[in-house]
């Protein structure tokens, strides 16, 4: 692929318990210089960060749902959907009812995930596995279940987790539903040759974090031998 085009497939985010809102102001500014294909916050900054992004059409915001653990009642996921759609972002990612599958109870995650999708009317859903709580059957199933509900994307995981999203983690879920959705990874995406690699095994969209995006992107600029532009700040 086109080194210089990676921004087109991350999400660029911020979206840990600590982030502030200096770090957002470099999210957007990040966003806006190298056309990062979509940008997220946690819940409480997104309209904010919808805000600063208003005056860029190549960049989408992002809306979490149940984030970081998944155990929000369906009623609350719905409701931030609804929410997230009214301040005006562009897709949805939600964690789902990572318990639940555990437990076995496959009705209840697929109807938590259905009733995301029904509320976002059309609107792009990641549903987030949660991958370093989960078997490799697990996953599977977790992935099998999110195909029925109808999203757009199975994605792996919140980078909350503790353990990162790994190759093999995305051959598993390609092996599992094929081109039945997208596959987007988050959670341990460091390096360049991680990114391509995940690329390789089927991976479509990737969330990084500020930190390992830019190293990154460096890291493409410089195979490519091309001058990397400077992060240009934006009132």
């Amino acid at each position: 692929m086109d080194l210089l085009q990676i921004p087109r497939i991350v999400d660029i985010s911020a979206v840990r318990t600590d982030v502030t809102l200096e770090e957002l102001d470099r999210i957007v500014d990040a966003a806006k210089t190298y056309k990062f294909i979509c940008a997220f916050a946690m819940p409480c900054f997104t309209r904010l960060l919808v805000e600063k992004l208003a005056d860029e059409p190549e960049v989408m915001v992002g809306g979490v749902v149940g984030f970081p653990s998944g155990a929000d009642t369906t009623f609350i996921k719905t409701a931030t959907a609804k929410e997230m759609m009214s301040i005006g972002v562009n897709e949805l990612d939600m964690v789902i009812n990572v318990g639940a599958l555990k437990s076995r109870n496959y009705n209840l995650v697929r109807d938590d995930i259905k009733a995301v999708v029904d509320a976002a009317n059309g609107m792009p859903v990641k549903s987030i596995l949660e991958i370093a709580y989960l078997t490799d059957d697990e996953i599977k199933r977790g992935a099998e279940l999110a195909v029925q509900a109808g999203v757009t994307y199975v994605k792996t995981g919140t980078g909350w987790g503790p353990r990162p999203t790994t190759v093999d983690t995305i051959k598993l879920i390609k092996s599992t539903i094929g081109d039945a959705a997208l596959i987007k990874a988050a959670g341990g995406v460091r390096t360049l040759d991680d990114l391509l690699s995940m690329v390789d095994a089927g991976c479509n969209r990737f969330g990084i974090g500020m930190g390992s995006i830019m190293n990154i992107l460096e890291e493409a600029y410089r195979r490519s031998g091309v001058p990397m532009p400077q992060m240009q700040h934006h009132a």
